[in-house]
Parts: C-alpha cells; sequence; structure tokens
C-alpha cells in the first residue's frame, strides 16, 4: 500500500494511455484524457509515459502517503497542499509515510493528474490499467475513488537534493480558443457551405460533455443532404455531425464505431487544449494541413526527449534542507 484515499474528489479514477488494441472487440480505448499533461507528470518522476497515474476532474483527491514516494500533479489549475503548506504543479516532490496531499476544485482546465514514482500498481486488463466506467473495467474495481481505499505504487528511493521542474501548457482562458483540424473522413460529403460554416462560427462546450465526447453548441450543420451511412470505426478527435447538426468531438471514453459523418479530426497536437476546455467556453474551428499537424505532434509528443524540452525541464537543487527532515526521511521510508 503506498496511497490511502481521503476523499476521491468528483471524479478521480486510475488511467494510463488506454487500451490501443481492443476496439476490433468492441471496447473503447479510455485512457487519460490529456495525454500532454500525463506524460509530464510522468517524466517528472521518473516514469515510462505509460505508466498509470490518477486523473481528476473538476476537482482533485485528498490522499495520504503510506509509504515514501516521489510524486508530481499536472494538468488543470488548482490550490495544492502537502502537509498544509502550499506547492506548486509540475514540479516534482517528495513525500514521506503519513504525508497528505489536498488537491482542490480546478480554477482553469477540467482534468488534473497525480503521477507517482513506479506508477499506479493496478492490475493490467486486456493490455492496460485503465478504467473503463462504462464497462466498469481496470483500474480500481473498474470505478472511481473514493475515501478509504487504498492504492500501491513501487518503493521510493530516498529523498534527493535535487529536483525537476517543467512549464505548465497554457491552458485556455480566452473568451474563444482556436482548435485547429484536418479533414475527416466524410470531409466531401458535406457541402462547401457547410465545411465553411464548421470554421466560420463560434461553438459552446456544453454541460453534458464527459470522457466520451465534447459536445458543443451553435447553429446546426446542415447534415440532411447526407445520405445514411453504415457503422465504422471511430477515431479520437473526430467531428462526428449527429442528425441535429450539433458536433460532437469524439474522445477517449468514445464508442468504437458509429454511424454518423465526421467531417473533421482534431489535430492531435490540439487535443489537450481542446479537452481542457470547460462548459460554457467558446471554440472556432480552423482548417490545419493534416502534413503540418503530424510533423508538430512529432516534434512535441514524439518522443520523452521532445516532450521533456517542449516543456522546458529543468534540474534543479533545493536550497533548503533542514536536518531534521533528513534524518526523518531515513526512518520513514
Amino acid at each position: 500500500m503506498a496511497l490511502k484515499i481521503q476523499a476521491g474528489g468528483l471524479l478521480t479514477t486510475v488511467q494510463d494511455q488506454g487500451r490501443v488494441a481492443t476496439q476490433s472487440s468492441g471496447f473503447s480505448v479510455s485512457g487519460v484524457m490529456d495525454f500532454d499533461a500525463a506524460n509530464v507528470a510522468n517524466l517528472l518522476v521518473g516514469n515510462p509515459i505509460d505508466a498509470a497515474v490518477l486523473e481528476s476532474s473538476l476537482q482533485g483527491p485528498t490522499l495520504t502517503f503510506t509509504q515514501a514516494s516521489h510524486f508530481a500533479v499536472t494538468g488543470a489549475t488548482a490550490k495544492m497542499t502537502l502537509n498544509d503548506q502550499p506547492i506548486e504543479a509540475y514540479r516534482q516532490y517528495y513525500a514521506r509515510r503519513g504525508d497528505q496531499l489536498a488537491i482542490g476544485h480546478y480554477t482553469a482546465g477540467r482534468f488534473g493528474y497525480l503521477a507517482v514514482h513506479g506508477g499506479i500498481q493496478v492490475s493490467v486488463i486486456m493490455g492496460s490499467r485503465s478504467t473503463s466506467l462504462k464497462y466498469q473495467l481496470g483500474g480500481y474495481h473498474g470505478r472511481q475513488l473514493q475515501a478509504g481505499d487504498s492504492l500501491t505504487t513501487i518503493r521510493d528511493a530516498v529523498d534527493q537534493p535535487q529536483f525537476q521542474r517543467a512549464t505548465a501548457y497554457p491552458y485556455s482562458q480566452q473568451d474563444t480558443t482556436t482548435i485547429r483540424v484536418t479533414p475527416g473522413p466524410q470531409y466531401n460529403d458535406f457541402s462547401a457551405q457547410t465545411r465553411q460554416q464548421l470554421t466560420h462560427q463560434t461553438f459552446e462546450i456544453s454541460q453534458q460533455s464527459d470522457r466520451m465526447g465534447a459536445r458543443l453548441k451553435g447553429q446546426a450543420l446542415d447534415v440532411t443532404k447526407i445520405t445514411e451511412m453504415l457503422s465504422e470505426g471511430t477515431v479520437l478527435g473526430g467531428v462526428q455531425v449527429p442528425r441535429d447538426g450539433q458536433p460532437i468531438v469524439l474522445l477517449a471514453d468514445r464508442q468504437t464505431t458509429g454511424g454518423y459523418p465526421v467531417i473533421a479530426v482534431v489535430a492531435r497536437v490540439d487535443l489537450p487544449k481542446l479537452v481542457q476546455l470547460t462548459p460554457g467556453q467558446q471554440v472556432q474551428f480552423q482548417w490545419f494541413d493534416l502534413a503540418k499537424s503530424q510533423t508538430l505532434y512529432r516534434q512535441n509528443y514524439g518522443s520523452s526527449a521532445a516532450i521533456k524540452a517542449a516543456h522546458q525541464f529543468q534540474t534543479q537543487v533545493r536550497l533548503e534542507r533542514e536536518p531534521a527532515e533528513r534524518i526523518a526521511t531515513l526512518f520513514t521510508s
């Protein structure tokens, strides 16, 4: 045991990169919503990027470390304390046995991430530790975390005088956020006027948005001339247009197949920005070249080195190390 949950927040689950090989069997990928924030959290504590983390929505958890561990919190902005003392996001910390971490309500962004050294150790099911609430599968007994739950991690080394720090992703707090999209598989089935309409108006993030999809509200897109489709495989970031003309951006817990036309696909480099938008914020789409989108993704997320460069990772030395703290670390780690 390494983490004891005191309060689970509004929706905290165990997630990793998801079940990428099970869609043909009808199982959703699941996995983290903001892969960028989760990747940075893992790298800050020395984990591979596919290590399991805790993802929380709108409000973070309160928990107690039952063994010493390095940890980092990334993603949405919140007030955080370790033993009632304020701490920062996008920074590696060392917690001793008995230390309490509290993550409050998110004031910017929607999803926050907690990584601990070695990753969250739950069972691997179909190649992933991710929680699928729809199937009650994976993670911690297939459900969100609640008070009294205990999680296992790998025993960590003793504290070191150095720590890692990274630059946070600039989550948008603007009135309107530009999200780049590439043409979707049914792009040519839509009229030129409708394709133009997609990028010449703003859409509002709906209150009904969730891990399955970001539901948008705006002037309805015309789908009356789209012929009825057979179901086909879905894709992360696909901008699906149902019969009411209000787009839905398909996200981590999306269904594996769908019969609504997909006019566009959100450029993967902009997915972290999109998923962190909260209900009421405005989105304006912008057509983007597929090759440029792929190049930007490789430059920013294509490897651990690229991620560290994009977030300006730095190793810093802690200036103050109380002798009593060092002695306590030796006895409690």
